[in-house]
């Protein structure tokens, strides 16, 4: 096999829409769409057209290379969720956990059923180019980065619904019940020996830091155990101090 051959043959054939969050973001996208302009998509994603992508807080922008010389530039804008719904709704249906399922990497459907988009009408897109269809190529090309991130990172598809996952936590912290107050003597409260003495104050702990704590080897042993790749153990390190602080914070 000749050496040109063989470096075709590694090549690693790019993918999306391989995680359920991601097909269903892309088929809410795909929907109405021509196979004309999905199939040239596609092959702008595989050739990598779409630069400077950038996915904030409701709203995704990019540049497509496309067969003029000038790319055209390209917006996807979505219906955002709202927090304090979603908590309500996972907690009504007994799902709250699956928010520490999301911060493992794994992509709990519970969760998605409520954030991802679930009709055309909840992303709404933009491009320059003359195409007047409702999802040109550069569109869809947008859409399948953006579906091939939500593949490799879950939170990702949060940021493009508008939220993230220490928005839904505080909220979550926030929302939790609080101890019901009962009104007595409080000389005769929790007074099983009737010397009508109150109790000591509780005494106070040090604060202290469990990330600094933990052995830095063994916690990365315990990330990689659940299945996040070497490449994005860094990122889970932060995830984790933010939700540490999150916790600390709401004591």
């Amino acid at each position: 096999m000749s050496p040109a051959r063989l470096r075709r043959t590694k090549t690693a054939v790019r993918a999306y829409g391989i995680t359920g969050w991601s097909r269903a973001f892309v088929g809410v996208v795909e929907a109405g769409a021509d196979h004309r302009r999905i199939t040239g998509a596609r092959r702008y994603f595989r050739d990598r057209h779409v630069d400077g992508l950038q996915i904030a807080h409701g709203f995704v922008t990019a540049s497509v290379r496309g067969s003029q010389l000038d790319p055209f530039e390209v917006r996807l804008e979505m219906r955002t969720v709202d927090p304090a719904t979603v908590i309500d709704l996972l907690r009504r249906t007994g799902d709250a956990d699956t928010l520490l399922e999301l911060a493992r990497g794994e992509q709990p459907p519970a969760l998605g059923n409520l954030i991802a988009p679930t009709e055309p009408a909840d992303v709404v897109s933009d491009c320059t180019c003359p195409d007047d269809a409702p999802r040109c190529t550069h569109v869809l090309a947008t859409a399948f980065e953006v579906a091939a991130e939500i593949d490799r990172r879950p939170a990702t598809l949060l940021t493009v619904m508008g939220t993230d996952l220490p928005e839904l936590l505080a909220v979550a912290q926030d929302d939790e019940p609080g101890p019901t107050a009962v009104e007595s003597d409080p000389l005769t409260v929790d007074d099983p020996f009737g010397d009508h003495l109150l109790p000591p104050p509780t005494p106070s702990f040090p604060v202290v830091d469990a990330l600094t704590e933990l052995d830095p080897a063994v916690l990365r042993q315990a990330l990689r155990a659940t299945g996040i790749p070497t490449t994005e153990i860094a990122e889970a390190f932060d995830d984790l101090a933010t939700f540490y602080d999150i916790l600390m914070r709401r004591r």
